[in-house]
C-alpha cells in the first residue's frame, strides 16, 4: 500500500500552521470546521476538500496553492508541460508593444481568428498539451495583426486565445499565470466592444476567487458579469452568458452555504436553458440543460450533501455533445460523493474513467489528486489499479 510522504496537502497546512506560530486548537478555532477534522486531514487520514484549504488559506493568509502545492513541477517536467508554459508567459507579457518586425510571415486575419477558435476547442477536448504548444505563436501573430490592422474580429479573437491562455494555466496550477492571462483579456475585450466577452470575463475572475475562498467577492463578480453582459445586443448569445453567470453564482453560493442563491441561480439558468436549448457552441461555454443539472450537482457536492450529489449523478445521461473537460470534471466529482458515502470501488472506477478521457486534466486536478489519497487511506489492501493512480499523481 503506497504511504504518504511530507509532500501531500495536509503536511504542507502542518508546516504553514508551525509558521504562523499556531497550536491545531488555536486553526481550529478560525475555521468552520473541526478540531478533529483539521488534526486528520494534517496527518493524511482525510483528503483536504477544495473547500477546507480555501478556508485554511483565507485563516492563515497565504495563497491556497502554497496548501496544494500548484502547480505540480515534478509531474509537469515528467510529462514535458513545465517547458510550455514560459512561451506563454512572454507572449502575455508582449501585448502592449504594437506590431512586431521580427515577425516575417504572418498567415491572413481568417487563418488567425479560425486557429483561435480551435485552440479553444482544444481546450474543451482536454487537448491541453497542442493547445499550449501552438498558443504562444498564434497570440503573437495576433497581436501583431491586430496592431497593424485593428478590426473587431481580430480583437475578439485575441481576448478568445487570452481566454485559452487562462484556461491552460489553470489547468496546469499556474494560478498567477492565468490572473494576467485574464487582464489581457479585458484589454482585447475592451477593444473589440464586446460585452458578451467581458461577462465571461467576469465569471472566470469569480471563479478565480471562488479558489481562493473568497466567495462575497465571487459573488460580487458574478453580479458585475450581469451588468456587464446587460450592455449586449439581447439574443442567445447574451442569454447563454448570462446563465453561464448564474452557474457560476450557484457552485460560489454552494461553497458558502447559501442554499436559497443556489436555488435561485439555477433555477434561472434552468428557465434559460428551456428556452434556448443547447448552446455549448457560445463562447465554448458548454451551456445547456445538461451543464445546468451538473452544476446542480455539483453545487451539492460543495454543500457536502454527498447522497443526494451521488443520487443525481447516477441519475445524469451527458449528451454525446458535452465537452470532454467537463465530462471528465463530472467524474471528478462524483468519485468524490462516492467517496464521501462510502463507494471507495465505484470512486476508483470514476477516476480511472476521467483519467481515460483528459489525463492531463485528471492528473494536475486537486480534487482528483485529494481523493486518490483519501481512497489510498481507505483501503487497507491497496488494489493494484489503486497503487497505479497513486504512483501515477506522485503519491
Amino acid at each position: 500500500m503506497p504511504t504518504l510522504d511530507e509532500n501531500h496537502t495536509g503536511a504542507r497546512i502542518k508546516e504553514q500552521r508551525r509558521l504562523a506560530r499556531l497550536t491545531q486548537r488555536q486553526l481550529a478555532d478560525l475555521l468552520p470546521y473541526s478540531y478533529s477534522l483539521l488534526n486528520q486531514v494534517e496527518c493524511g487520514a482525510r483528503p483536504a476538500t477544495a473547500d477546507f484549504v480555501a478556508a485554511v488559506a483565507r485563516a492563515l493568509k497565504v495563497d491556497v496553492t502554497v496548501l496544494t502545492g500548484q502547480p505540480y513541477v515534478t509531474e509537469l517536467q515528467r510529462d514535458r508541460l513545465a517547458e510550455l508554459v514560459r512561451p506563454i508567459r512572454e507572449c502575455l507579457d508582449l501585448y502592449d508593444l504594437g506590431p512586431n518586425p521580427d515577425l516575417t510571415s504572418v498567415r491572413p486575419a481568417e487563418e488567425l481568428i479560425a486557429e483561435a477558435d480551435r485552440l479553444c476547442a482544444d481546450v474543451r477536448a482536454a487537448h491541453l498539451r497542442n493547445a499550449a504548444r501552438k498558443l504562444p505563436g498564434l497570440i503573437a501573430e495576433l497581436t501583431h495583426t491586430a496592431w497593424s490592422t485593428p478590426g473587431t474580429g481580430l480583437w475578439r479573437a485575441l481576448a478568445s486565445s487570452y481566454r485559452t491562455a487562462h484556461d491552460i494555466s489553470v489547468k496546469l496550477g499556474y494560478y498567477d499565470l492565468s490572473s494576467v492571462a485574464l487582464d489581457r483579456m479585458a484589454w482585447a475585450a475592451d477593444r473589440a466592444s464586446d460585452a458578451c466577452l467581458g461577462a465571461v470575463r467576469q465569471y472566470m475572475r469569480a471563479l478565480v476567487y471562488f479558489r481562493e475562498g473568497e466567495y462575497t467577492i465571487g459573488q460580487r463578480l458574478i453580479a458585475a458579469g450581469h451588468r456587464v453582459v446587460g450592455q449586449a445586443e439581447e439574443g442567445r448569445e447574451a442569454l447563454a452568458v448570462t446563465a453561464q453567470l448564474h452557474l457560476g453564482g450557484s457552485v460560489i453560493a454552494a461553497r458558502a452555504d447559501d442554499s436559497s442563491a443556489v436555488d435561485h441561480h439555477v433555477g434561472e439558468a434552468r428557465r434559460i436553458a428551456k428556452r434556448i436549448g443547447d448552446a455549448s457552441d457560445v463562447h465554448w461555454l458548454s451551456f445547456g440543460p445538461a451543464n445546468v443539472a451538473l452544476h446542480k450537482m455539483s453545487a451539492a457536492v460543495e454543500m457536502r450533501q454527498f447522497d443526494d450529489a451521488l443520487k443525481q449523478a447516477r441519475k445524469m445521461k451527458l449528451p454525446a455533445q458535452l465537452a470532454t473537460s467537463r465530462r471528465a470534471h463530472f467524474l471528478i466529482d462524483q468519485a468524490r460523493a462516492e467517496m464521501e458515502t462510502g463507494h471507495a470501488e465505484a470512486a476508483l472506477k470514476s477516476l480511472v474513467a476521467a483519467r481515460r478521457l483528459a489525463p492531463e486534466q485528471t492528473r494536475y486536478h486537486p480534487a482528483a489528486r485529494e481523493t486518490i489519497t483519501g481512497l489510498v487511506h481507505l483501503s487497507r489492501r491497496t488494489p493494484d489499479t489503486l497503487g497505479h493512480m497513486a504512483a501515477w499523481i506522485g503519491l
